[in-house]
């Protein structure tokens, strides 16, 4: 995984060794974890609000839409367990409803 406000990025070598395909998240405070596996949120989700607060970014919004909810359940274990997350809920109608959580971060 690539986080970068740079669209042309190219994989990491540690990527290519162990044979995944990088993937390139863009760091604007909404993340779209359509496509990602329950097993994969769980580095993914704390590095990219490591990044977020890094550039200044405290609203976010955390796409993992409607489906079972499992990946909604792993999204908000993380935000729970962080000291960073002030609050958590999920999005209001027009910002994804219940497909959606938004977070507000610690500066």
């Amino acid at each position: 995984m690539i986080m970068s406000d740079d669209p042309r990025s190219e994989e990491t070598s540690e990527e290519c060794a162990a044979g995944e395909e990088a993937v390139e998240l863009p760091i604007d405070g909404i993340l779209d974890l359509h496509g990602f596996q329950a097993r994969e949120v769980g580095d993914l989700v704390p590095t990219w609000l490591d990044e977020c607060r890094a550039r200044g970014i405290l609203e976010v919004r955390i796409i993992h839409g409607k489906g079972v909810g499992a990946l909604r359940r792993t999204v908000h274990a993380i935000l729970s367990r962080r000291p960073d997350v002030v609050a958590f809920s999920l999005a209001p109608a027009e910002r994804g409803g219940w497909g959606a959580t938004v977070a507000t971060l610690r500066p």
